[in-house]
Parts: structure tokens; C-alpha cells; sequence
């Protein structure tokens, strides 16, 4: 099957081609350039075993995924397919390149499933259109609210989890005004007042923030990237409980465990490392 299929066909997962490596290098790299990431403990990623990649969202999302993407796809040969939030198929054309080139799928446990079955690695966000609308002092925190749903999966098909952490993203734009600031104002009332809030905005949890970068620009800070594999965790042993609730958490609680700890480590490595940056990439950072 060609990348021809149709957002309809892709929803439900018929065989994916995937770009040549060349395509997606040379398409990612303007960001590899600009924010010259940097990858640590891939050794843990087997490209033999199926894997669920569970991934932090930053701010706004606009950087999620096409690095760490890259990187698997040219050092270990995986192209990963992600589960998509519903909100990418409200937009032409991008829903496009969404599922035609980057094979993203609806994010359902549908969809998630005969992914597993295909034995394919699958890249999700637990935080979904939350974790995007970050507030102010969100900076690289999860917010999972009561979600178990990749535990669930996981557990379900014997499915091997890495968290991966990132930091970067979050320091290349400042919040200005969150949804709280929004909701409390005039124009909040009206989107309550117009069940537009409660229809469409999770009651405004999911309004994007009004972001800065570089100074009063909507340019991202040239903020170094760091990801973070944390270690593999294993849910074969699972496999008969994948509908207690219990255990579905104690194993998103490892996976947060997980992620808050390559947190706290990419800090203090990207702390240790802001003077080894260039002169003009550390005053871009401090506008």
C-alpha cells in the first residue's frame, strides 16, 4: 500500500509506506540545526522489539516528536506511528501530512490496538491537549490527570514501554496568558456564556497560551534539546490483568517515576553545559 491512502483508510491503520530517510533528514534538518539536539540512552531502544514510546508534550506541541523521530528512524531504523489527537484532523491539509507522511493515526484503543497487532513501535502523548495548553509554571510537568489508557494497552498485548523525556521546548517560549487568565476575562465569559468553552475547550483547559520567544517575537529561543530514554518496562507478566485499574496505574506511576527523574538529570546536564553554548545562542536565550 502507497502513501495514497486517505485520512479515512490511514484512521484505520491499513499498511503505512513510510518516507525514505532521506526525505525525513532532510526535512528535519532546519530544526536539528536550530536546536541541535542531543540523545541519551538510545542503547535501551531495540528495534526488534515493539516498543510504546510514551513522550512529554511541551508547550503548544509544535516540536513534539519530529526529532526523536528522526533520530530512531536513522539510528535504529524505526518509523514510528503515533497516535494523534482528534483535534489534528479538524485541519485540512495538515491532517494530510499527518497520517499520509508522518502515519499518525486517531488516537482511539481501536486504532492503538491493530497497531500493537501489526507489531509496530507507536509513540504517544499521555498528556494530550492538556499538556499542550500549558498554564504558567507547567514547565516539564506531567499532566495526566487520571489517564491509564497506554498502560492498559500495553498491558493488554504484552506490549514493552520506554518513557522518553525531553527539556528544551519548554524554555523556548514563555507564557504570557494562560487559559485561567482567559477564562477569568470578558472574553471568557462569552465562550462560557456561548457553550463554546464546554463544547470545544474542555471548559477551557484546552485554549492555547499566548506565548513569546526570542524577545516580543513568536521565534522560538534557540534552546538546546535534550532527550532522555528512560529504562524498559516489561508488561508480558501483565498480560491476565490488563483491566485492573490498580495495576494499570502502579505502571503509569513507574512510567511518570521514570520521566520526572530524565527530567531532573537533562536539567542538570543543560546546566552544566549553557556556557559551553555560543556567546550569540546564550544571549538569544536570555531575551
Amino acid at each position: 500500500m502507497s502513501n495514497t491512502n486517505t485520512p479515512e483508510e490511514l484512521e484505520h491503520n491499513l499498511p503505512f509506506d513510510p518516507p525514505s530517510l532521506e526525505f525525513v533528514m532532510n526535512a528535519t534538518k532546519p530544526l536539528y540545526a536550530y536546536f541541535t539536539p542531543e540523545f541519551i540512552g538510545m542503547d535501551k531502544v531495540d528495534p526488534d522489539k515493539p516498543t510504546l514510546f510514551v513522550h512529554n508534550h511541551s508547550v503548544l506541541g509544535i516540536f513534539d516528536g519530529q526529532m526523536l523521530g528522526a533520530e530512531l528512524y536513522k539510528e535504529k531504523g524505526i518509523f514510528m506511528r503515533s497516535l494523534v489527537d482528534n483535534a489534528h484532523y479538524e485541519v485540512p491539509v495538515w491532517r494530510d501530512m499527518v497520517t499520509m507522511i508522518g502515519g499518525g493515526v486517531r488516537g482511539t484503543r481501536k486504532n492503538c490496538a491493530e497497531l500493537m497487532r501489526q507489531k509496530e513501535h507507536i509513540l504517544v502523548f499521555p498528556g494530550g491537549g492538556r499538556e499542550v495548553c500549558k498554564q504558567k509554571g507547567e514547565k516539564y510537568k506531567l499532566t495526566w490527570k487520571n489517564r491509564t489508557g497506554f498502560a492498559r494497552m500495553a498491558m493488554e498485548f504484552g506490549y514493552q514501554i520506554i518513557p522518553v523525556a525531553c527539556i528544551g521546548a519548554d524554555d523556548a517560549y514563555e507564557v504570557l496568558i494562560d487559559s485561567n487568565d482567559i477564562m477569568d476575562s470578558k472574553l471568557g465569559d462569552w465562550l462560557k456564556k456561548s457553550g463554546i468553552a464546554q463544547k470545544f475547550l474542555k471548559n477551557g483547559e484546552h485554549i492555547p497560551p499566548i506565548t513569546r520567544g526570542i524577545g516580543p517575537t513568536l521565534l522560538p529561543k534557540p534552546q538546546k534539546f535534550y532527550y532522555a530514554f528512560g529504562d524498559p518496562i516489561e508488561t508480558k507478566d501483565l498480560m491476565d490483568q490488563f483491566e485492573d485499574k490498580d495495576v494499570q496505574m502502579r505502571i503509569r506511576k513507574e512510567v511518570e517515576l521514570s520521566m520526572n527523574q530524565l527530567f531532573v538529570q537533562l536539567m542538570e546536564k543543560r546546566d552544566a553545559e549553557f556556557e559551553e553554548m555560543s556567546p550569540l545562542r546564550r544571549f538569544l536565550n536570555r531575551l
